[in-house]
């Protein structure tokens, strides 16, 4: 298994836990049994879904589609990304959702600091009210691009991507945090070793940006992490669902992804499909874990059935992106 592979089995998970996820998003874990019963596989939407109504099974969302962007904004910027130019290219992208008559549209924290972007605040104040997940579940690129060797470097790149919209202790301790266990899935860490790679950039992470309240990323992964281990998957869905939450506040989302990862990392399948009964942000918990489980294991851990109707539904290559990220992951080292 090379760094190809393993990059490629990170955006592979990443859009295979969104489709997962995409037709419980923003249901509640009873309303999603109701609806569908166990999530066992790719499903269509139910008309009542709040935010993807009878969307056709395999569709994936804002996750993967700013995960796109913003790949090939790092790739046309050669590694860096203008702040302006990713404003702009995020607004665009939202007017083309409503064209297409999706609500999957920008979540609070962007909205808000892209409003205030627009009306001239400088992109370092435009996102210090960003503490959502928003600047995580799009990451996944970066973490591609950038080598895991140094620490402080690749904190460096997730702030120049969070900075407009997250620029805050938590919006880019989060981010951190999935950029970097998939930047040591891609360089051959093993699971447990990637997710250690990913509390260690949190901890980076939280000293960037404006401090804003709430529990501490790392502290919180490395709690969940602890707590889960070893739980069956009815106990670790009740601790998920219950305890660490699964909303959009980042403390909450992200660690649920990295407790998932730790509890199920060798079941990939079995993790992404629990993640998307869960209630709550189900597309990103599902699109975060996906991307980690897909860097550390490669893209073979990610049933190829599915990976092959969400390819075919959404008319995805994503060989030639990995390709050209990981061109620039050679470039910087």
């Amino acid at each position: 298994m090379n760094a190809r592979d393993r990059a490629l089995g990170a955006f592979t998970g990443l859009a295979v836990g969104d489709a997962l996820g995409m037709p419980t998003q923003s249901m509640s874990r009873a309303a999603i049994a109701a609806a569908y019963g166990p999530v066992t596989g790719l499903l269509t939407a139910v008309a009542e879904q709040p935010v993807a109504p009878s969307m056709p099974a395999g569709s994936i969302t804002d996750d993967t589609e700013q995960a796109i962007l913003l790949a090939r904004l790092l790739i046309d910027g050669r590694g860096t990304v203008d702040p302006h130019v990713f404003a702009d290219a995020l607004l665009i992208w939202e007017a083309d959702m409503v064209r297409r008559g999706s609500a999957d549209l920008l979540g609070p924290s962007t909205k808000r600091a892209l409003s205030r972007l627009q009306d001239g605040v400088p992109a370092e104040e435009a996102g210090r009210g960003g503490t959502t997940n928003g600047a995580a579940m799009r990451v996944t690129p970066v973490g591609i691009a950038t080598p895991s060797g140094n620490l402080h470097a690749l904190v460096d790149a997730v702030v120049a991507t969070a900075r407009v919209t997250h620029n805050t202790s938590l919006g880019i301790a989060a981010a951190a945090a999935v950029a970097a266990a998939v930047s040591a899935g891609v360089d051959g860490a093993s699971l447990p070793e990637a997710l250690d790679a990913g509390e260690r950039a949190a901890v980076v992470g939280g000293e960037r940006g404006h401090w804003a309240a709430g529990g501490e990323i790392a502290a919180r992964i490395r709690w969940a992490r602890g707590w889960v281990r070893g739980m069956t998957h009815d106990a670790v869905a009740d601790a998920v669902g219950q305890v660490i939450g699964t909303s959009v506040a980042s403390q909450e989302s992200v660690v649920a992804a990295f407790a998932l990862a730790e509890a199920m990392g060798d079941d990939p399948a079995a993790a992404l499909r629990l993640a998307a009964g869960l209630g709550g942000d189900t597309d990103t918990v599902a699109a975060i874990c996906g991307a980690m489980l897909g860097a550390a294991h490669g893209v073979a851990a990610i049933p190829a059935d599915l990976a092959e109707t969400v390819l075919a539904v959404n008319h995805l290559d994503f060989g030639p992106l990995v390709d050209e990220l990981l061109t620039l992951r050679r470039r910087a080292r």
